[in-house]
């Protein structure tokens, strides 16, 4: 992985893909997607780590890092 992503970068590619954003309690901000009934809660950080990014990637239905890039 040659870029680190952030909590706002994330949010943005999801928004693209029909996520909204229902809350944010403290740092974590929840998306739903209507369609899909889909939810996902990201971190608000500066920089996500590996896993946690793997994992919204993967609830998301984001296949890879190309596809995430692709979104911003």
């Amino acid at each position: 992985m040659s870029k680190t992503f952030s909590g706002k970068d994330v949010v943005k590619a999801l928004r693209r893909i029909g996520f909204l954003i229902d809350h944010q309690n403290g740092s974590h901000i929840f998306l739903h997607n209507l369609e899909r009934h889909c939810s996902v809660i990201v971190p608000n950080h500066k920089e996500l780590k590996k896993g946690t990014l793997h994992n919204i990637l993967k609830k998301a239905g984001i296949n890879s890092i190309d596809e995430l890039k692709n979104l911003l």
